[in-house]
């Protein structure tokens, strides 16, 4: 008899600040592995957690919100932390806010597509 087939992979989740990946990561992982906090650019640099099941293993990664006004330093450094994660990725996950679709979440997954086609951004 063989062995099932073990998969493995790395989710790279996307969105504007504040929409909750920092939350959804912590819930698929099943305890606190990054900071939640209603303050935003609380993530600055990309966190992994890692989701394991007798099948398969997931590697979240949690990045920061992406800005589309980048005026500020700090911010144009946690564009490039989350996109550089995209490029990574074998999927993306982009976080909505629920029943607040904006045209920065537009902008957003416009920016998360290009940067995970081979040779985009």
């Amino acid at each position: 008899m063989s062995s099932p087939i073990f998969r493995a992979g790395m989710v790279a989740i996307v969105g504007r600040p504040n929409v909750g990946k920092s939350t959804l990561v912590n819930a698929l992982v099943g305890r606190k592995v990054t900071i939640v906090t209603a303050k935003p650019q609380t993530t600055r640099h990309r966190i992994l957690g890692v989701v394991n099941r007798p099948n398969s293993q997931l590697v979240l990664v949690d990045t920061p919100g992406l800005h589309e006004t980048t005026r500020r330093v700090m911010n144009q450094y946690m564009n490039r932390v989350a996109i550089s994660s995209v490029r990574d990725a074998d999927v993306i996950l982009m976080v909505i806010e629920a029943l607040r679709f904006t045209q920065e979440d537009v902008w957003v997954w416009a920016r998360s597509q290009a940067a995970a086609v081979p040779g985009g951004e």
